[in-house]
């Protein structure tokens, strides 16, 4: 069941966004990657749910596209942080109103608010417990300000104090 949900919401995402945007992923990860400013590869997947190869190799197109930038995090030396360029800020600020728009026509089609917030609630209990083992990382100050958009997950628990202490 959660399967056909999923799939009817990339329809509808796909509607809004028209041919030739950006995929419902595509916005998931350049929305993390806003809110996790200098966040890592590792530090993307656990806070989009994307997969470590999938993540990776949307990355490096993302890359290729300028709409992101890599370079050497300042926390770990091994690790590469990821950064939205001009262009990626751009993307992400025109598709923002999309989502919120695909986000309200699946909700509107479970009729009463009642049940649209049972729902809400319930995938957001999901996550949640999906989380506990492995909490999302802390959110980084973007570097300038943002325009405020729908969010593609809820926010994520706080990281320990001494591991988000060490990023800064």
């Amino acid at each position: 069941m959660l399967h056909r949900a999923q799939q009817l919401a990339l329809d509808v995402y796909a509607q809004e966004f028209g041919p030739g945007s950006i995929t419902q992923r595509q916005f998931a990860l350049l929305a993390a990657v806003a809110d996790y400013e200098g966040a890592n590869q590792s530090d993307l997947v656990r806070v989009t749910g994307i997969d470590r190869s999938t993540l990776a190799d949307m990355a490096a197109r993302m890359i290729a596209r300028g709409l992101l930038a890599r370079e050497r995090s300042a926390a770990d030396a091994r690790a590469n942080a990821v950064r939205l360029t001009p262009a990626g800020r751009r993307v992400l600020d025109d598709a923002g109103p999309k989502m919120a728009r695909a986000d309200q026509r699946l909700l509107k089609m479970l009729g009463e608010a009642s049940k649209r917030q049972s729902l809400v609630s319930m995938l957001r209990e999901l996550v949640k417990a999906g989380e506990a083992a492995e909490p999302a990382p802390e959110p980084r100050p973007a570097s300038r300000a943002t325009k405020p958009r729908p969010k593609p997950v809820p926010k994520p628990a706080p990281k320990p104090a001494a591991r988000s202490a060490a990023r800064r």
